[in-house]
Formats: structure tokens, sequence, C-alpha cells
């Protein structure tokens, strides 16, 4: 049987992966590159977000097995889609933080009211800035949420097209050393971040020996990364210099060293987490229905 198993470099455990070798000693696996399938909709910070990922799930030519943001499993779950989570990574509270300009005359969460804020919409850049909202009883509809992509929002940030930006390393690293920012909000503290990987219930069900393949594989490929940053970093130079792109390699690999690798079964905390960020979109009018994250819970522990 061959396992279909998605992949991006946003992921950054699936992605190296990819190039390690090492799953396809333990099963029959086929690579899908989620930037080769037809272009989801692009998400509109006004309107319900769609499903994204987790529809390949359910696709032929799609995937069996994915690994996202904080994000996407919720939009899932409300679309009706009956995934399951197979684990999640440790806090990633380095990855990126909310930022302006450190001339800028925001200087509070409560500022952003009325302004453009700049974010990767259905990622986990969405969490975080509904968190910041709440947090200071703000809602969704209080500010002008503008979706980017990470180089767009470097762009937009730069030119003060957005007033403030969700940045992300190693794109924020580029930043930073053409401008002076000041951080309006840390991740840290305000939520854990993981990284997370999910698949169909069917298959978890029915494929129980080849989904512990697939986290065997994740848990020694991340060891690698721990031990050979650079290396790994390396593969993601290569792919974006591949594609047309400019690449620090020195960037790449100081973000890989302050992110956490390995997957772990899922918590309360992050459950918790997870249906607080499902009711503010909801409540933001965001997704479809109201949801319970804990109907994605995998009876069967991997």
């Amino acid at each position: 049987m061959t396992i279909r198993v998605g992949y991006f470099p946003h992921n950054n455990s699936l992605f190296v992966l990819r190039h390690r070798g090492i799953l396809e000693s333990k099963i029959d696996v086929e690579w899908v590159d989620l930037r080769s399938l037809p272009p989801a909709p692009e998400p509109d910070p006004t309107r319900e977000l769609p499903s994204l990922h987790s529809d390949w799930l359910f696709t032929e030519g799609g995937y069996d097995f994915i690994g996202t943001g904080f994000t996407p499993p919720i939009t899932a779950l409300a679309h009706g889609r009956d995934i399951v989570y197979v684990g999640i990574s440790e806090p990633r509270v380095e990855n990126g933080r909310l930022v302006v300009k450190a001339d800028s005359d925001i200087t509070s969460v409560k500022d952003l009211a009325g302004k453009r804020v700049g974010i990767a919409h259905g990622s986990w850049q969405t969490t975080l800035l509904l968190f910041a909202l709440d947090n200071v009883g703000l809602s969704w509809s209080d500010v002008t949420p503008v979706n980017t992509s990470v180089t767009d929002g470097a762009d937009d940030f730069r030119s003060g097209a957005i007033d403030a930006w969700v940045g992300a390393y190693p794109g924020l690293s580029a930043v930073e050393a053409d401008i002076e920012v000041r951080t309006l909000v840390d991740t840290e503290g305000l939520f854990s971040h993981p990284s997370l990987w999910f698949t169909s219930r069917e298959f978890a069900e029915q494929n129980p020996r080849e989904l512990q393949h697939i986290v065997d594989a994740l848990r020694e490929s991340d060891q690698w990364i721990i031990d050979n940053p650079r290396e790994a970093a390396q593969y993601f130079v290569d792919d974006i210099v591949a594609r047309g792109g400019d690449a620090s390699l020195d960037a790449w690999e100081s973000a890989l060293r302050n992110r956490p690798f390995g997957i772990h079964p899922v918590s309360e905390e992050f459950l918790n987490e997870q249906q607080r960020a499902a009711d503010l979109l909801h409540a933001g009018g965001l997704l479809p229905r109201a949801i319970t994250v804990r109907d994605a819970v995998l009876e069967q522990k991997v």
C-alpha cells in the first residue's frame, strides 16, 4: 500500500524528512508537494476561512497525512472534515511575533483599533492576532487584517502599507536588518504555537502500523535536525534558490536552531488553546459553525 505524505517548507519536520530517505525504508511512500496542488482560494480576512490543507486528505490525488501550523485543523473541523490529531511539537514561541516600526505611535494592542495588521491569514498568525485582541477586549472587527505572504508582509511593513505585522523567521530577520522594529506582542505568554500533524479518521483507524512508522520517522529525522541544523538549513536554501529566489543559510540555520523538534501526544493545554481559538474564530465570523476540537482526539495513542 502506498501512503501519500503531504509536505511543504512551512512544516520544517516533514520538509526535511522528505529529503532524508528515512521513511522510505519503513513504508511505501509517495511524497506530495503541497505547492504542486491546485491552489486553495485566497483567504479573505473579512469572510469565512476555507478548509485549506485538509481538503486534500479527502481528495483523489491528495495525501493521507499532513503537518501544518495551529489553525488549519480548526478550519477543517468547522467544514465537517473528519480529521484526527496525530501529534504536536513543543511550543514554538520563538518563531515570530507581532511587531511595529520603532517610531510607530502604536504602543499597545489597544492602539491597533482601526489599524491595518498584516498576517498570513488562516495560519498560526491569525490565532496570535485573535488572542492578542481578545486579551485587551478587542475583536476581529476592530482591526483591518490584511492577508499577506511572508514576502509581501515584509514589503508592506517596510513601505507602511500595513501598520503592524505578525512576522515570522527567517523572513523577519531580513526586516530587522533593514529597519528598527518594536515588539508589540511576543508569542511566548500568549499561546504555545506548536506544529501539529493530522490525518483522516479513516486512515488512522485502518492504518495504525503505517501511521506509527511515520511518527517514528519524524522523530528520527527531527533528532537529525537538532544535531545538524546547518545541513538541514541547506535543504531550504537549495529549494528557494531552485525556485529563483535568494535565501541566507545563516538565517535559516538560526531559525531552525530556535525551533523545537519532536512529535508528542496532544495535551489538555493544547486542546484548550485550540478550543479558545475555535471559539474566537467563530465569534469573528471566520468559521461556518462552532466546533468541539476534542472530537478530533485520536483514541489510539501513537
